[in-house]
């Protein structure tokens, strides 16, 4: 899962890394679906290359990343490299085992400099799927967390698409091929603009998994509802703290010292 309060740093499954410690090699970007082995099992994962062509800045600075660098149990290390037309625009890359066959998937946010925002799932051959571009220039998404909310055994992604303006939540499945929606709801949010962290993230506190958000708005001045949303039947639902949207009381829920009222 994403854990509560994802920094804008490179994450390693036991150790983060400042998103500016940076080493570059460079190969080129390859979406070829091989079948896999031990030697493509993923390892750690994280951004290079940062670069200033698109001028968003949504993440509190003009930097975002020009290339995704995978390091893979045998030793090997795999880099995909966006053409001058996209961008990583992300905190960081998330490990998860999406689909159960033991071998994790890669989730990162890349963003086109007239399209917008998209989320896409790579393998260590490359991107396995991906959702539409948000379809218009500075239109970003924020994912919400990796977790099991429909029971069936395989893991679903949490996003939220446009955090600043609608803030439409959307719960995704995956099955290896297509990012498919299969629950929204709009009118909450996991970041402000010029933050570099995105806040919340999963909880489960013995009765399924909940995406911990903000009710919008969520500014940088005034307060914000702390919410947490289900998928029951196939639609989410949301059931209200009676606490603020803040660091605190996010780890406090996330640790289910607290629960909604």
């Amino acid at each position: 899962m994403i854990l509560p309060g994802a920094r804008r740093l490179v994450i390693h499954p036991t150790v983060r890394c400042m998103r500016r410690a940076l080493g570059m090699w460079c190969v080129g970007l390859s979406v070829l679906i091989p079948s896999l082995s031990l030697g493509d099992t993923i390892q750690s994962a994280r951004y290079a290359d940062p670069t200033t062509r698109y001028d968003h800045g949504i993440l509190g600075d003009a930097i975002e990343w020009g290339t995704l660098e995978l390091h893979l149990k045998d030793g090997t290390t795999r880099r995909f490299i966006l053409p001058d037309t996209m961008v990583f625009e992300d905190t960081a890359p998330r490990i998860a085992d999406l689909d159960g066959d033991g071998f994790a998937e890669i989730i990162v946010v890349e963003s086109s400099v007239t399209l917008g925002a998209r989320l896409v799932v790579y393998g260590p051959q490359g991107r396995l799927a991906m959702t539409d571009h948000i379809g218009r220039k500075n239109r970003w998404l924020a994912p919400a967390g990796v977790a099991d909310f429909t029971g069936d055994g395989r893991s679903e992604i949490a996003i939220v698409v446009t955090p600043h303006l609608a803030g439409r939540v959307e719960v995704l499945s995956y099955d290896g091929k297509t990012l498919t929606p299969i629950a929204t709801l709009d009118g909450f949010t996991n970041h402000r603009i010029g933050d570099t962290d995105i806040a919340g993230g999963i909880r489960d506190c013995g009765a399924g998994p909940e995406i911990l958000l903000a009710e919008m708005p969520w500014r940088k001045t005034g307060s914000s509802a702390l919410v947490a949303l289900r998928l029951t039947e196939g639609r989410l639902t949301a059931s209200r703290f009676a606490r603020n949207f803040t660091a605190e009381n996010i780890r406090a829920a996330a640790s289910c010292q607290i629960n909604p009222q």
